[in-house]
């Protein structure tokens, strides 16, 4: 499976590029799936809902299903690594050409990071070789990466492609 990563501090950008980046992945004939890192304390469900009734009663995975879509909620239990299993969690999902990444930066694929230095944080990619370019809103002169604008989706896209054999 192919799996690339868009990784980045909080606020960067990374679900607009992702957004963007899926009709112009979906335009080239990919089928395309996503992976998103979230707080600990995320929940898709709602209290008072029956699948969230089945969850409190101690049911370890509760699918729910419609016409439209379906869904897979699996608690983890208190015995579990921090981090979820990359393999085991792609096992999961359907064929697919290319699984786009959010987060998830100690699981070993290659990624694109985000950076914006307005946000006053410092970058990522210094400290990781899994980072193979850079989309910034600025010029990052000093960068051992290539540095590609922010807003360019087809050169990012394209970028992505190259890097997984995908052109």
């Amino acid at each position: 499976m192919n799996v690339f990563g868009i990784t980045g501090r909080s606020g960067s950008g990374k679900t607009t590029l992702i957004v963007a980046l899926l009709p112009w992945l979906g335009a080239r004939g990919l089928r395309v799936a996503t992976v998103k890192q979230a707080r600990p304390d995320f929940d898709i469900d709602k209290p008072g809902k029956d699948s969230y009734r089945h969850r409190e009663a101690g049911a370890r995975e509760v699918m729910v299903v419609s016409e439209q879509r379906w869904a897979l909620m699996h608690e983890r239990a208190g015995d579990e690594p921090d981090e979820p299993d990359m393999a085991a969690l792609l096992e999961r999902l359907a064929p697919v050409d290319l699984v786009l990444v959010e987060g998830f930066r100690h699981w070993p694929h290659p990624r694109l990071e985000v950076y914006r230095p307005a946000l006053g944080k410092p970058p990522l990619y210094p400290d990781d070789p899994r980072v193979v370019a850079v989309a910034s809103d600025d010029r990052l002169a000093d960068a051992r990466v290539p540095v590609l604008a922010l807003g360019d989706v087809a050169a990012i896209g394209g970028m992505i492609l190259s890097q997984l054999d995908l052109e």
